[in-house]
């Protein structure tokens, strides 16, 4: 048997710099970052309450009993090559249904793409309307904005929003960057903040885009576009219809594109399942880049999800289910935040609206015992070492300043470890002293 070689790779003098330019200014992500930092910790034999990775545990939230038997079935069918590029026929056909049935929205075949998840369409999306310094606006915080801006040369222009607007930008901010921008990146209900837009404020904003495109179109300049991220729309609290560009203003079809998966509405994060709905002229280049670089969902994946969603009632029980225990989650992390903050401790958080996500902010300038509470990871680091719980700050997702603000994931977690991280949290931060009234309410 031949012996394996010593490849010499640690003495290879290869440093970062050996490396591409935008690999070298590449960002890795924060929340994976901090996620593997609480895998060591728990391989480590320590108890974490695991708030931070926006997944579930199929223990708490296992998969739909249909969808898990349709992938068997299609893979004991033979489906095991090669999809077509731009998604099954099967699934595109049941996606166009699905968006009229749901959405109530009327899409041609040909304005639907299918890809592995939501991550390649967005990254579709902006390789195929931005170009190098083309200005992308998109709201801080928001989810992976900053680093597909990046990755394209796109200009950022970032909107701070605020509590007051459920961190959400609002016309006004819109209209001052309208002008100029390429590209406006919007999601409802938002990662990280689980708030969703007030349909007025979205319906505004697809008016202005209409408008401005109008506008261009006498001086020849390209349109601007509105990529509308619905992956959580399903996980939304509210009885009413989706909330959605085109749903509102109809005019603003053409410019915008709708990007949504399987991988928050089904349980299903690593089934690998996306979708877009655009203009034919938009779906066709995105289709063609997703193709070069093979980032379609698994054809046996594609053939369940296909049957799965034209089973109206299934779909709708399904959902209903995971809205409840979504929501029985969410509540009782919020009300154990607001009952510490009706206590005086240094804390509130956000009613939440849906998604997996409850926003929680910690006031600065605290301290308990040993510890100064001045940034955010101070703050992080507290409620792992001695609360043993995870969660991660707004700073991951483009929020530049220390505002205390986190992203509490409750995916992962049962309603037991809740109230355990609740009662860690609350004995932990009992210590940290009279909290600043000002500081809470910002």
């Amino acid at each position: 048997m031949r012996s394996s070689q010593d490849l010499g790779l640690a003495a290879a003098s290869l440093t970062p710099q050996s490396l591409s330019r935008l690999a070298q200014g590449l960002i890795g992500s924060e929340v994976l970052r901090i996620a593997a930092e609480v895998r060591a910790a728990i391989a480590a034999g320590r108890e974490v309450c695991n708030f931070t990775v926006g997944d579930f545990d199929p223990r708490e939230f296992p998969l739909p009993d249909k969808l898990r038997d349709g992938i068997k079935a299609a893979l004991d069918a033979g489906h095991s090559n090669y999809p077509p590029a731009n998604g099954m026929p099967e699934l595109r056909k049941a996606l166009v249904e699905f968006q009229r049935r749901e959405m109530g929205l009327d899409y041609p075949l040909d304005s639907v793409v299918v890809a592995g998840g939501a991550r390649p369409l967005i990254y579709a999306t902006y390789r195929t309307l931005v170009d190098p310094g083309d200005v992308v606006a998109f709201p801080v915080p928001s989810w992976n904005n900053n680093h597909y801006i990046y990755l394209t040369g796109g200009r950022p222009v970032p909107l701070a929003v605020t509590r007051e607007h459920r961190f959400h930008p609002t016309a006004d901010q819109i209209a001052t960057v309208l002008p100029e921008a390429r590209l406006l990146a919007l999601s409802s209900p938002l990662n990280p903040t689980g708030t969703a837009m007030e349909p007025e404020s979205l319906a505004a904003i697809s008016r202005m885009t209409v408008e401005e495109n109008r506008r261009r179109e006498g001086s020849g300049r390209r349109p601007v576009f509105l990529m509308f991220d619905q992956v959580y729309w399903s996980t939304s609290f509210e009885s009413g219809p989706p909330l959605s560009p085109p749903a509102l203003v109809p005019e603003v079809a053409p410019y915008t594109v709708l990007i949504d998966a399987i991988s928050k509405s089904l349980a299903a994060t690593g089934l690998r399942v996306g979708w877009s709905f655009a203009h034919p002229a938009v779906t066709s280049r995105m289709s063609d880049f997703l193709g070069h670089v093979g980032a379609w969902a698994p054809r046996p994946e594609q053939i369940a999800t296909a049957a799965f969603i034209s089973d109206e009632p299934a779909f709708r029980e399904f959902r209903a289910q995971m809205a409840e225990r979504l929501g029985q989650r969410l509540r009782a992390l919020h009300q154990g935040f607001e009952r510490m903050r009706l206590a005086g401790l240094p804390v509130e958080a956000v009613e939440p609206a849906g998604t997996l996500y409850l926003s929680v902010r910690f006031a600065l300038g605290n301290s308990v015992p040993g510890r100064a509470l001045s940034t955010n990871e101070d703050v992080r680091r507290l409620l792992l070492d001695e609360a043993g719980v995870a969660a991660v700050p707004f700073q991951a997702f483009g929020v530049p300043d220390e505002d205390g603000w986190f992203r509490f994931s409750v995916g992962a977690v049962s309603m037991a470890a809740i109230q355990r991280g609740l009662v860690n949290i609350e004995r932990v931060l009992s210590g940290a002293g009279a909290p600043d009234p000002a500081a809470v309410r910002r």
